[in-house]
């Protein structure tokens, strides 16, 4: 079976689940709504998801330490695949947003010029002439023009406590708006070009967006990177083969587990060379199974800086009903309710004591797997 892999670069869940063609797919194919990612931003979100670990194992926690992936300690998807004899090719908005090795090709496009559609729906026809051949491909395909529309109209104008900015959320929100219907636009032609290339019959397409972006609901973050809040956190991603049957799982689970997925669905047993992966297969849920999973994140939060940490200050952990936040550049702690206050603005950390206690156990649990 073939693998392409459509990443949705900042594609917000709340606009998803209401997007033309994101609804056509999702009527069809499984679908996780609620997938927590390691990270609100590119870097450290895609090096988890590729290699199924949380980035203060595999390196990669921050903008800054794309080099540091430990790739002798942990295997990538398209190093799976490409150790199994597909050939591997990517389109990506940097070099530094994935892990290289396994890709025989990986080519960079240029975020302001280059027309996505036409560009992606070359690589598919290239894609058909590898089939053609009795060859097996896995294809990468980073769609980054929310990211640049975000970048150009706000990163690049407004600070985060921008007044003005953030007095403006209407506005806010038609430019975000703008931007993911093109996205979804995008999304139809590139779905209609594969299955009419006959790639569907054969192929495992995966759809996920890595992170949200915020459109002004909290004060300190203009669009992402910076808190643990959910805007930002929950990504999704879309699982389409003929084979597998339409569903939608409504609990949580995490972008490290998106990895494990695609490798069983593959039928490709996991390399025991290399340390374990922090995330688990999501086919028994697929199955049927009913798991909800506790997720990890880490962000950086810049204060007044303006520009990331080299280390991650935000931390959060989270459940299907509660967010437990630990800020380490001011050393506040937050709890919050999800199911009675999903947008997050109670912090009842000082007052729900034993919660508190118990969700902060559970983070410092997970961040000890790093020493052990």
């Amino acid at each position: 079976m073939n693998l392409v892999f459509i990443t949705m670069d900042g594609a917000r869940y709340d606009r998803i689940i209401h997007g033309k063609n994101y609804k056509k797919l999702i009527s069809k194919n499984v679908f996780f709504p609620k997938v927590i990612t390691y990270a609100p931003f590119t870097i450290a979100a895609m090096h988890a998801v590729f290699s199924g670990v949380y980035g203060f194992k595999n390196g990669v926690n921050s903008y800054w330490s794309s080099p540091n992936f430990k790739k002798n300690s942990y295997k990538t998807l398209p190093k799976y695949l490409n150790d199994l004899g597909y050939l591997t090719f990517g389109d990506s908005i940097n070099k530094l947003i994935l892990p290289p090795d396994g890709f025989d090709e990986l080519k960079i496009h240029d975020e302001l010029n280059d027309d996505l559609p036409k560009r992606h729906k070359l690589l598919l026809e290239k894609m058909s002439t590898i089939k053609k051949k009795g060859q097996n491909f896995f294809l990468y395909l980073h769609y980054s023009n929310i990211h640049t529309g975000i970048m150009e109209n706000v990163l690049k104008k407004y600070n985060n406590f921008s007044k003005e900015y953030f007095s403006n959320k209407e506005k806010n929100e038609e430019l975000y708006d703008r931007l993911f219907h093109n996205a979804d636009v995008y999304l139809g032609e590139i779905i209609a070009h594969f299955e009419n290339l006959e790639l569907h019959n054969d192929t495992l397409l995966v759809i996920i967006s890595d992170h949200g972006i915020s459109i002004g609901e909290k004060l300190g973050e203009r669009a992402y990177g910076v808190f643990c809040y959910d805007t930002t956190l929950i990504s999704t991603a879309i699982f389409c083969h003929p084979n597998l049957n339409s569903m939608i799982f409504k609990n949580q689970v995490r972008s490290v587990d998106i990895l494990p997925t695609i490798l069983e669905i593959l039928s490709i047993p996991l390399d025991k060379n290399f340390e374990s992966m922090d995330g688990k297969s999501l086919v028994p849920l697929i199955n049927g199974n009913n798991e909800s999973r506790i997720a990890f994140s880490q962000s950086g939060n810049p204060l007044d800086s303006g520009k990331p940490p080299k280390e991650p200050n935000v931390y959060s952990v989270r459940t299907d009903e509660w967010k437990y936040i630990r800020n380490i550049h001011d050393s506040t702690e937050e709890l919050y309710d999800l199911l009675n206050d999903p947008h997050e603005n109670s912090n009842l950390f000082s007052q729900k004591t034993e919660k508190s206690v118990e969700m902060s156990n559970l983070m410092d649990e997970i961040l000890n797997q790093k020493t052990q």
